[in-house]
């Protein structure tokens, strides 16, 4: 008797790590923005290992080609007291057992599957299969069947979300007859109602942005009065954010006959400019019949040893106090040349294919932390368009973009064929690259002497308009448009296939952006200053090329302007002004300038932001320079018949 027992539970034990894992439930389109999605799977029996098993999500979309877009490995987990595991948004309540990012599961004509396998099977755009599969939905939000999709899954319904026009709040359920209908979301607990009642825990925190050296309070709170001690352990290290960064305990426990518990933590206030960092507070699994309705609460922690540098904003220029990194013969072969010919010698220059180096496009935020960082805090990097800095930490992740920066491709990936891959999604560092040359169109992609921090909504504001059409946002100072100037006809030089036009280009024009016109006064109004040449260094450092046009901005009439033809000699760019020491003092200033080592027989001139001629005098000798206008911001022009400098002045 005993021996045929033994048999039964051996059976009993083998029939439950290997029963099959349904999908029980699906949200794939919530309110506002997709974070509070997520999938729920259902096992036989509670507390049931999940080896072996991938879930895969597939795009039914024509673009998407019924193939693969997501896999997921469940070798690790187990399903919980009432056999359910879910897969989920950061935002959903309950909280899932396994975060994903916001937006991941797709809307529909869709489908979810799974597999007995891993995600190796499935590496992205592999078509839907019936092959392992244990089980598959095709979903959609009042889209038309996947029928190519159904068949590939075997699939003979779609079930649609949005059944009661209510799709962002409401979801796909299992019935117990294997029946689909929808209705208002249950995650973390059975469709039917029937199973353990869980008790929920809140996670709650006084304040969600803290400096070095400030307190908050967290505290933990159960749905109910508890008949039992409840032990929560969890962690709140991150990244750099350590165990040193805090004062608190990771153990709490909510006593026996209570419903909550709390504790203060506080934030070490260090010397050290580690960068803002985010805490998170991270709980591990609870016992039955506990579940906690959200969890990875992040803080972010304002560090405020960052550093203020002596350069200006491009808002506020300085000039001349940072130098080029480039070697003294790094432009010596331009020399002596004229018209096409020295533009083909700086193409071969900033192409070379045996020093330029490429790399991805997860680098570039890297690249930009340090290129565009801020000279007012260097925790921010400063954003193009809209003049101002942002917290490096308020990247833009997945879709929501309120409040965010992102990259801005200043020449536009849809008007310039450039395109991402898979590896461009991992970042590699500076010493792993890919080397490139002038045909190598797809890597200005991840060039990063034209991709710039942008906020978020004015990067989508700009799309891929041509400059001219685009000139920024309302109120802006113009600070940035010498930059774009300077980045874009960079692409021309560095890429063949790559075209700043006259005029306004349509998006069928491969390869061209306009204006150019625009672009040239552009580049007139806004000289290079430090921000710009700083910027020009670090990427030097990465990429291995320099952008010319910063460096000696003079070329830019040589190759674009009223000099071409003309042959270049480095000796004739503004270096021969920097080194006779001109200074222009006060600045701000009330109208009245002081200029200092001012060569003889110079022309000044005056002109606002959009280039119109405002003071102009010939031979000018004095020290001092009145002008009678508005208050703003101007560009003083000095010039002789070889050399000319350019300086930004503001009259407060």
């Amino acid at each position: 008797m005993k021996y045929f027992l033994h048999i039964i539970c051996l059976v009993f034990i083998g029939f439950q790590m290997h029963s099959q894992i349904l999908i029980n439930e699906l949200d794939s389109d919530t309110e506002s923005i997709d974070d509070k999605e997520f999938i729920e799977l259902k096992t036989p029996y509670p507390n049931t290992p999940l080896d072996g098993y991938v879930l895969v999500l597939f795009n039914g979309s024509s673009s998407g080609g019924n193939s693969s877009y997501f896999a997921l490995d469940l070798d690790g987990f187990v399903s919980d007291f009432n056999g359910l595991f879910v897969i989920g948004g950061p935002e959903l309540n309950p909280s899932p057992q396994y975060f994903v990012p916001i937006n991941t599961f797709q809307n529909g004509a869709d489908a979810v599957g799974i597999y007995e396998g891993s995600s190796d099977d499935f590496p992205e755009y592999t078509l839907a299969t019936t092959t392992d599969l244990i089980d598959a939905l095709v979903y959609g939000t009042s889209d038309p069947d996947a029928v190519g999709l159904m068949n590939l899954l075997g699939i003979t319904e779609q079930i649609d979300e949005d059944e009661n026009n209510n799709k962002d709040f409401e979801s796909i359920q299992r019935a117990n007859d294997n029946s689909w209908f929808v209705a208002t979301p249950t995650p973390r607990e059975h469709n039917d109602g029937s199973g353990i009642d869980p008790i929920f825990i809140d996670l709650e925190v006084s304040d969600e942005t803290l400096e070095e050296g400030d307190d908050f309070e967290m505290t933990f709170t159960a749905s109910e009065v508890l008949n039992e001690d409840l032990v929560i352990d969890f962690t709140m290290t991150n990244g750099t954010f350590t165990t040193d960064d805090f004062i608190g305990d990771t153990s709490l426990t909510i006593l026996n006959n209570t419903s909550s518990v709390s504790q203060n933590v506080s934030i070490v206030d260090d010397e050290e400019d580690e960068g803002d960092e985010i805490l998170l507070i991270n709980v591990t699994d609870l016992p039955a019949p506990y579940i906690l309705n959200n969890n990875r609460v992040e803080i972010i922690i304002i560090d405020n040893d960052y550093v203020v540098e002596d350069y200006g904003t491009p808002l506020n220029p300085t000039y001349n106090l940072i130098s080029s990194t480039a070697s003294t013969d790094y432009y010596e072969e331009l020399n002596g040349h004229a018209g096409e010919d020295l533009k083909s010698l700086i193409t071969t220059l900033i192409s070379d294919n045996e020093t330029v180096r490429v790399h991805t496009y997860a680098d570039i935020y890297t690249i930009l932390d340090e290129a565009d960082k801020s000279p007012l805090n260097s925790n921010k990097v400063w954003l193009i368009y809209t003049e101002q800095d942002k917290s490096k930490y308020l990247r833009q992740v997945g879709s929501e973009s309120s409040g965010r920066w992102n990259r801005e491709h200043v020449f536009p990936r849809s008007r310039g064929g450039f395109y991402s891959i898979e590896d461009d999604g991992i970042a590699t560092g500076i010493d792993s690259y890919w080397t490139t040359n002038a045909d190598s169109l797809r890597h200005g992609n991840s060039d990063a002497h034209h991709l710039r921090p942008a906020l978020s909504a004015e990067n989508s504001s700009r799309g891929n308009k041509n400059f001219g059409d685009y000139t920024g946002p309302d109120g802006n100072q113009g600070s940035f448009k010498g930059d774009v100037a300077r980045a874009v006809l960079y692409m021309e030089l560095r890429y063949n296939a790559l075209s700043i036009v006259e005029g306004f280009p349509t998006t069928s024009d491969a390869g061209q952006l306009g204006d150019l016109q625009t672009l040239l006064e552009w580049h007139e109004q806004d000289p290079p200053d430090d921000y710009e040449m700083r910027r020009n260094n670090v990427i030097y450092n990465w990429q291995k090329n320099r952008n010319p046009l910063i460096d000696m901005p003079d070329l830019v009439d040589y190759i674009w302007g009223d000099k071409y033809g003309d042959t270049w000699y480095s000796t004739m760019s503004q270096d021969e002004f920097k080194t006779s020491k001109i200074q222009v003092y006060p600045n701000p200033n009330e109208g009245q300038i002081h200029i200092l080592n001012l060569p003889d027989q110079v022309d000044l001139q005056v002109f606002s932001l959009t280039g119109q001629l405002l003071f102009s005098q010939k031979s000018f000798k004095e020290n001092t320079l009145k002008l009678n206008l508005a208050k703003g911001v101007y560009v003083l022009k000095i010039s002789s018949e070889e050399q000319s400098m350019t300086q930004k002045i503001i009259i407060e």
